[in-house]
C-alpha cells in the first residue's frame, strides 16, 4: 500500500493533481477544498494516500494531512459509499464540518454531496456518530496532529458546548462550528464565545 507520495506538482486537472516523483507523474484524485489549497505548480508537496485496486484499475485518492485521510477511510467503510463518493463528500465539506454534521445528525448537509442521497446520508451518521468525537476535533483544530493524544482542554469543553448550542438555535453544524472557531481565545465563558460566534453568524 502507498502510505504517501512526495513529488513535484507537475499538473491539476479535474478531481486530480498530477504529482512528478523521478520522472512519473502520478495522477492523485483530491477533494476539491484539498486541491484549492495546493501550492503553485512545480513546487514539493506531501499527499497521504489511499490506494484502491479494482478489477479495472489502480487509482491514487490523495489528501494534505492524516485526518483527512482517516476521515476519507471512515466514510468509504460504510457500505454503500465507494472512494468516488468519499470524494464527492469531502469535495462538498471539510473533514471538521463533516463530523459536524455527522454529530448533530445533519442529513441534509452530507446528502447535499452529488451521488449521496439522503438514505445513504443517515446511514453515514448512524454508522460513524460513535467514530468520531467533537472535543478531541477542536483540539485536533487549534494544536494540530502531533497533539491528538493530549488532554481536551477547557477552551475545547466551552467551544464543544458552543456549537452544541448553536445548532440547538437553529445553526448548521458546519457554520457553527466555523463561527465558534473564529472566537477569540480571551473568551472566558461559554456565554462569551456563543455572543462572539452569533456576530460572525449574522
Amino acid at each position: 500500500m502507498i502510505s504517501y507520495i512526495r513529488g513535484e506538482l507537475a499538473a491539476i486537472e479535474e478531481q486530480k493533481a498530477v504529482i512528478d516523483v523521478g520522472g512519473i507523474g502520478y495522477g492523485v484524485y483530491m477533494p476539491q477544498q484539498a486541491m484549492s489549497l495546493l501550492p503553485e505548480i512545480g513546487s514539493t508537496v506531501k499527499l497521504h494516500t489511499y490506494l484502491n485496486v479494482k478489477e479495472d484499475a489502480m487509482q491514487l485518492f490523495g489528501f494534505l494531512t492524516r485526518d483527512d485521510l482517516e476521515i476519507f477511510k471512515l466514510v468509504i467503510g460504510v457500505s454503500g459509499i465507494g472512494p468516488k463518493g468519499g470524494l464527492n463528500i469531502l469535495s462538498s465539506m471539510s473533514p471538521d464540518e463533516l463530523r459536524f454534521a455527522i454529530m448533530s445528525g445533519d442529513a441534509k448537509a452530507i446528502s447535499a454531496a452529488p451521488g449521496i442521497g439522503k438514505k445513504t446520508a443517515e446511514k453515514l451518521i448512524v454508522e460513524l456518530r460513535d467514530k468520531v468525537d467533537i472535543e478531541d476535533m477542536l483540539e485536533h483544530a487549534a494544536h494540530g496532529d502531533d497533539d491528538r493524544a493530549a488532554a481536551v482542554s477547557a477552551d475545547s469543553d466551552m467551544q464543544a458546548e458552543a456549537v452544541q448550542a448553536l445548532v440547538a438555535l437553529g445553526y448548521g453544524s458546519a457554520e457553527s462550528m466555523r463561527a465558534v472557531k473564529k472566537t477569540s481565545p480571551e473568551c472566558a465563558t461559554v456565554e462569551d464565545i456563543l455572543k462572539e460566534a452569533l456576530k460572525h453568524l449574522f
